[in-house]
This record gives structure tokens, sequence and C-alpha cells, in this order.
């Protein structure tokens, strides 16, 4: 049996909800291991809807799940989505939820300097950010005076690491010329949430570890899209953590040789939301089209997806940065009807031919995408469950994906609903 790492390898937004229940139903722990509330997954179970942003997939269906250290945690944010949870039937307790205790804390100093900075942005700098503090809470972790989970065990100990914490933060605010925080503020913050948070503290290495010796199916979550890795991905228009599937191990405490397989979730088109670099972005009539008939809305923000052809030199690529073993083609669907369809096989850079997209901010900004057409399909793919079902061209479309990006499609999602799959392969039964 494989324990599995599900990474989307576009720019997020692929539709990994789904697959990710999937998974999951057979999955026996379900990890986050990056990322903050700043992306999320809707599951459809039985006609009802689960939005989470925080929690792994596997809460709704009872599995153990894990956050991993490799995730930034907003406290109010996962309470408050625990209780939106219970609120749909969906009770979340210590026995199915364990959360890294050397996982960060996101705070509101965090998200009032997220959104600081980016109304601050001038136009055509802008990140794109939530402004729900994920970056700055990465950004303390790495500096080394951040807070953790584990510190809500002693509240005696806080006062000295937030003074340690504001010491950079009230520089910040000074220079600002804004008020600053008090170390009161930070610590009543904390303690009003910390018994709340602390039953389902844990040890998520050697939880994960035990399973793993135990020979349980582990499912690697991942948030976000590859194309969003911070080095990796379109930067600095990328989030503030590692979203290839390397992180998988690192953001919750286990070794490469963990993982077995790579499933890239990847959508029949390309959609971004927020700023930076998308060549093969239509803003035009296909566009429109795409966004209207793929409901391209964010799941937690609300914010509408820019919409384009799909670009296999930037999947090829992330099949290759995050080891894709075989990918997830979902959205067939939403191309039913389109007299012509387009897939970017290549980018033209000051008058040559590339077959990757540059690391350069100024070069990714001048790619031109060269195309090849392929005719429509008027019959519907929505809803087929096997090959015998789809039309010919749509057939062909698949196909010449698999060549471009080189790898296989694993599996085929032709709607929203679970069961409207075709199955090639099973990760879990590589």
């Amino acid at each position: 049996m494989a324990n599995v790492v599900v990474v989307g390898s576009q720019w997020g937004d692929e539709g990994k909800g789904k697959l990710v229940d999937w998974l999951s139903e057979q999955a026996d722990v379900v990890i986050r291991y990056q990322g903050g509330h700043n992306a999320g997954h809707t599951l459809v179970i039985d006609g009802e809807s689960y939005k989470l942003a925080l929690l792994p997939s596997g809460v709704v269906r009872g599995k153990l799940s894990v956050i991993g250290n490799g995730v930034v945690i907003d406290p109010h944010a996962l309470v408050a989505e625990i209780e939106r949870l219970g609120a749909q039937g969906v009770t979340v307790t210590p026995e199915i939820l364990r959360i890294a205790d050397n996982a960060t804390l996101i705070l509101s100093l965090h998200r009032e300097l997220d959104a600081l900075r980016e109304n601050a942005s001038p136009e055509g700098t802008k990140i794109g950010t939530t402004k729900r503090g994920i970056g700055p809470a990465y950004e303390d972790k790495v500096g080394r005076r951040a807070i953790r989970v584990m510190d809500l065990a002693n509240l005696n100990t806080l006062p000295a690491k937030i003074d340690r914490l504001l010491t950079h933060h009230n520089a910040l605010l000074r220079g600002l010329g804004l008020e600053e925080i008090s170390a009161q503020t930070i610590y009543d913050e904390l303690a009003s949430v910390a018994d709340k948070i602390l039953p389902f503290m844990d040890k998520s290495w050697y939880l994960l570890d035990q399973a793993r010796r135990e020979g349980k199916r582990l499912l690697f979550e991942g948030a976000q899209g590859a194309l969003l890795d911070n080095d990796h991905g379109t930067y600095p228009f990328v989030t503030s953590s590692n979203t290839v599937s390397g992180q998988a191990t690192t953001g919750c405490g286990l070794g490469p040789n963990s993982i077995d397989y790579v499933l890239g979730i990847t959508k029949a088109y390309t959609t971004r939301v927020g700023e930076g670099p998308f060549p093969t972005e239509q803003q035009n009539e296909v566009g429109e089209f795409l966004g209207t008939k793929g409901h391209e809305f964010g799941t937690n923000t609300g914010r509408r997806r820019r919409c384009g052809w799909f670009d296999s030199v930037i999947v090829r690529q992330t099949v290759c940065t995050s080891g894709i073993t075989g990918i997830a083609l979902t959205k067939l669907d939403v191309l039913d009807g389109l007299e012509e369809i387009k897939i970017c096989v290549g980018y033209e850079l000051d008058g040559e031919r590339i077959d990757y997209l540059p690391a350069s901010q100024g070069a990714q900004a001048r790619v031109v995408p060269i195309y090849e057409s392929f005719p429509g399909w008027k019959e519907t793919t929505q809803g087929a469950r096997s090959w015998a079902e789809l039309p010919a061209q749509a057939i062909k479309y698949v196909r010449r994906i698999e060549e471009l990006i080189g790898a296989p499609v694993a599996v085929l999602s032709t709607s929203p609903e679970r069961d409207d799959t075709i199955l090639v392969q099973n990760p879990f039964q590589d």
C-alpha cells in the first residue's frame, strides 16, 4: 500500500477538494503540511458542502487528521472552523484531530501587518495576499521569534517570548508612525484560546512515525499550487511556504522515504487568483466562458479567478519540481461546447522559443505563449465514468496533455460529484 501526496500542479484552485475527499476515504491518516487558512477545500458529501481552510479533509469522515509543523495556525480561526463544522453535524474531537506542538501561531499583529503592507503597495507590485497574516507569521518563524502551539501550555513563559516578538514588530510600527502593540494585548489574545487548542496538541512526528510503522495509509494534503511555491513559483507573486511535494515530509516530521506516490491535481484549463504572471490568460469571451461555466470563485475569499487556456509548459515544470507520478485532471466538462480549444506548448521569449517558465520576474512577464489548436466537442463530458462515454475529441485532448507534460492521467474528473470519475490508477494501490 502506498502513502500519497496530493499537490496542485498549477496556481491552486485545481479542484483538490473532491479528490482529497475520495482519497481520504481510503486513507487512515490525513495530514496538512503547509500554508494556513488562506486556501481552502470544498467537500461535497451526500449533498452537503463542507468548506475547510485549516482542518485536514479527513475530519469530515472521522479519520485521524493531523495539522503538521509546516502549517501556520490562526488559533481563533481554527476554533471557529471547528465550531462551524459542529453546526453541520461534524464533531471534531482530540481523537480525530491532532496539532503539531511545534507549529507556529498566527496572531492579530500578523494580520494587521499583512493588510498594511498589501494596502500600501502601489498597483503592479501587490502580491495578492489574502491579508490573513500568513506571510508575517512565516517571517517570524524563520526569524526565530514566533509563538508556537507548545507555548500555550505554559502561560508563565509567554511574557518573555512576547517581548522578543514585539521588539521586532514595534520597531516596524514606530518606523511607520503607528501605535505600538502592548504585550498584555498579545498575552490576553493567546490566553483566551489556549484551553481550546491544547487538547489537540501532540508530537506529530512521533504519531505519524508510529502510524507509518503500523502500515497505515498516509495522505499528505497540500494547499494552494506548486506555482505558488516560495522557491519554485512565480516569485515574488507566491505564497510564503513551499507548496511542492517535498514539503510534505518536512512539514510534518517524516523522512522522504515515507512518500510513495505524488498525485498532481491539474485543471483542464488554467486559473489564477490574485496578481502575477499568467501567460495563457484570456481577458476576453473565452476567459468569461471558462470563469462562468467553471464557477471560478475562491472557496474562502470569494475572489474571482483569472482564466485561460491549459499551459503544458508550467505543468511539465511542476511534474519535475514535485516529482508527480500521475495527474488527476479536473473540470474537463467546463470545456464542453467550445468551438476551438488551445493548449500552450511552449513560449517565445525575446524572439527565442523556450520550453520552460523562466525564474526571472521580468522574463515571466515577457513570455508569449505558443499554441496548438484542437477542435472542440459539442457532446457533453459531464458525468462520464468511462472512456467510452467521452467524445473522441475530448479523449484526443487528454492524450495530448499526457504527452506534453510527461505524466499519465491517473484520475479524470468529469463533474464535482465524486462518483463522476474515470479511475485509471488508484494512487493508494500503486
